[in-house]
């Protein structure tokens, strides 16, 4: 379901519960833990279901494998269970969130999301020996498990922020604010991904620049011209973040070629959003004057957020 990007789908977000237990079994030699991403980021930001969850750390319990959770957006996919699996629509966003991490024994957390901070993070564990020995390392890297090189505001500002994001009016009011986009752009027959994720509006930017060859990077012809015409950042999650080689070196797409306009949380409001759609549909009506990408330095780790382009003429 999560690559299929125009179909209207609960939770495309979920764990293929069959792969993953094939994959365990003939390669669980290699695999030393098993982790899931709530909500799930490159796939658009859509959430797993609690069914799913549950259901992906029993398989991996079950082959002795430690089951992590990346819990970034985890009061946003709590939320989303609420709204769209039945048996939880009257039980809190708290109890939710509580019944996702039950069955994990490791949560790992960036406070720049869910916690709504400026920084700072979290790494939960059940081992107490691992959590030592992690200890340990902290004090070499970071500073003292107590502040772990943070700063105390910081510290105090993640903690209130955990405590406000479980209010569900903010969360209705911030998932609503992603689904006002995504209506809009779909009925200006814009190629976004449906339905609309948590955090963040998805283009597919290989549709958006039919004209663009998937191998000259249309998500980065799409966020250049969205930042010269309305000075909106964006971020490609396509050919660049995922594409690779063959062994002929031949370009292989990913099967997603996105582009991702992740929502600051409460900074805009609705004409802010306005003016974003107004400009990806004058950009989309202007489509065939767009030109695609090259590298002009291409790094190996993490390319997509250093690497620099120039265009293609």
């Amino acid at each position: 379901e999560g690559l299929q990007p125009f179909e209207h789908s609960s939770f495309k977000g979920n764990m293929d519960l069959e792969k993953l237990d094939a994959l365990l079994y003939s390669e669980g030699q290699r695999i030393p833990l098993v982790m899931m991403t709530v909500t799930n980021n490159t796939a658009g930001g859509q959430p797993v279901s609690l069914t799913n969850i549950i259901s992906a750390a029993e398989i991996a319990h079950r082959h002795k494998k430690i089951f992590v959770i990346d819990a970034c957006r985890f009061a946003e996919n709590a939320y989303f269970i609420k709204c769209r699996e039945p048996e939880y629509e009257n039980v809190s966003v708290l109890e939710i969130a509580q019944k996702m991490f039950s069955g994990c024994d490791v949560v790992t957390f960036s406070g720049k999301k869910d916690a709504l901070s400026n920084i700072g993070g979290l790494l939960c564990l059940r081992d107490a020996d691992l959590l030592d020995r992690l200890k340990t390392r902290l004090l070499v890297t970071e500073g003292f498990p107590t502040y772990g090189g943070l700063a105390g505001y910081s510290m105090a500002a993640m903690a209130q922020g955990l405590r406000e994001v479980l209010d569900e009016r903010y969360l209705q009011y911030r998932l609503r604010t992603i689904e006002w986009m995504v209506e809009r752009l779909e009925q200006a027959g814009i190629p976004v991904l449906v339905p609309a994720g948590g955090h963040a509006v998805y283009i597919e930017s290989s549709r958006f620049y039919p004209h663009i060859p998937q191998e000259q990077f249309p998500g980065i012809a799409l966020t250049v011209q969205l930042y010269i015409q309305a000075g909106v950042r964006s971020c490609e999650l396509g050919g660049v973040a995922f594409g690779k080689l063959d062994t002929s070196g031949r370009f292989i797409p990913p099967p997603l070629d996105l582009v991702r306009l992740a929502i600051p949380r409460r900074t805009y409001t609705e004409a802010h959003m306005g003016f974003v759609v107004e400009s990806l549909k004058e950009m989309h009506a202007e489509r065939q004057q767009a030109s695609g990408y090259r590298y002009l330095k291409e790094y190996s780790i993490l390319r997509h957020f250093r690497s620099t382009f120039s265009a293609v003429r």
